[in-house]
């Protein structure tokens, strides 16, 4: 039996027929008043919320409200990138919006993913502009912190992704946008990855480091893209990143300390 599915979906935005929904685990009870929401990756073009089930069913136990959102992608909506910014954007604004019914604190939101969707979780915070037509822009689309995972960092030819930016490769990306007073943030990547170049974070840092930024990058030696995801027969390093992401929302004041709810159905350690 998989007990890692949703406690519920919520329609935060509609586009024509496009539905989009948020993937929610709630916690037992909200210690930290705190969501994370976790945007899946696939170069903009594939993928599913499911990637991040275990991570979200991790934080749920831990007493943060978890949501893994869908967004356009190319290959079911036929859309770019940039409509996926527009849509991360759309789900930071909708969770602080309605952060009294998700009792949690609007000042608590944590935004995530990996690969091309830790790239839209970055532009939430870096990238001026983008908003869905209609929206209230009196309601920041700007997370309290960023948790990030292998993320595409820079779209030129430097990094990835460039193929799908011709003529716009530095409108959207991460590295070309750091700039003072954004949100404290977290990066996992392998050193190994050939996806995105372990150079691509290694510069990000120094860039958020010299504008007087908090950025923390945890270098995963050897390891190649994709290295955290969850697999059925266990992953040390997706319990590792798990532990220290925990260990960053507390030091950032997003969670009030580690393992806050004892559960049960928590992920166990796996034996070596």
């Amino acid at each position: 039996m998989n007990n890692k599915i949703p406690d519920r979906r919520i329609v935060y935005k509609t586009i024509g027929t496009t539905k989009l929904e948020m993937h929610l685990f709630v916690p037992g009870k909200n210690i930290s008043r705190s969501a994370i929401v976790f945007f899946f990756g696939g170069g903009w073009t594939g993928g599913t919320p499911s990637q991040f089930y275990p991570q979200c069913k991790y934080f749920a136990s831990n007493g943060i409200l978890a949501i893994s959102a869908e967004y356009r992608i190319m290959g079911k909506h036929n859309t770019t990138p940039f409509e996926s910014i527009k849509d991360a954007k759309s789900a930071i604004r909708w969770i602080r919006a309605h952060a009294s019914e998700l009792v949690i604190s609007p000042d608590k939101i944590v935004a995530s993913g990996g690969s091309a969707g830790g790239h839209i979780a970055a532009c939430t915070a870096l990238i001026q502009g983008m908003d869905e037509e209609g929206e209230d822009l009196k309601v920041s689309s700007v997370p309290n912190s960023l948790v990030l995972f292998n993320p595409v960092i820079d779209t030129t030819d430097k990094g990835y992704g460039s193929d799908k930016l011709k003529g716009k490769e530095t409108e959207i990306s991460p590295v070309h946008h750091v700039v003072k007073g954004l949100p404290p943030t977290l990066i996992f990547h392998g050193t190994a990855d050939n996806t995105v170049p372990f150079e691509n974070v290694e510069r990000f840092k120094r860039l958020m480091d010299e504008a007087g930024n908090t950025c923390e990058l945890m270098p995963f030696e050897g390891k190649c893209h994709g290295f955290f995801n969850h697999r059925r027969a266990g992953n040390a390093d997706f319990e590792k990143t798990m532990e220290m992401a925990c260990g960053f929302l507390v030091r950032t004041g997003l969670m009030d300390r580690k393992n806050p709810i004892p559960d049960e159905k928590a992920p166990q350690k796996h034996e070596k």
